[in-house]
């Protein structure tokens, strides 16, 4: 593995991480998550079988995306991923005024959106080193 390779590997393994636990973590336990997650928009403008359904969606999507930003395959597909989730998150976090969660979500969103501008930088140079 050459050094470029190494440094892009451990500039997205933090993130890849953070979602590929997100998603493992929940697995054995889908349910309940979906149901906790449900039961907590109680009161919101959301329906429960709506919110219900994404909780199930959401788990295979974090670990998907865990798995897709570990291989670096898809990588930018896997970064448009993380940020769509990361938005729907906060909508929902702020809905229920979790602004705990909003915090950590636009953390999270700030890291996939600097990778994204790196990738976005990385592809540029390699068209102008291809062009010359």
């Amino acid at each position: 593995m050459n050094k470029q390779r190494l440094i892009e590997l451990f500039l997205r393994l933090p993130i890849a991480m953070s979602f590929l636990g997100h998603g493992l973590v929940r697995l054995p336990k889908l349910e309940a998550f979906a149901s906790d997650m449900a039961d907590q928009f109680t009161g919101t403008v959301l329906p429960h079988s709506f919110v219900f359904a994404f909780g199930y969606v959401l788990v295979f999507v974090e670990f998907i995306a865990g798995v897709w930003l570990i291989s670096g395959r898809w990588f930018q597909q896997a970064l448009f991923t993380g940020l769509a989730i990361m938005t729907i998150l906060i909508f929902g976090s702020a809905l229920v005024e979790n602004w705990t969660a909003v915090s950590a979500q636009l953390i999270h969103s700030i890291y996939l959106s600097g990778l994204l501008l790196l990738a976005v930088r990385r592809d540029i140079a390699t068209n102008i080193r291809t062009a010359n």
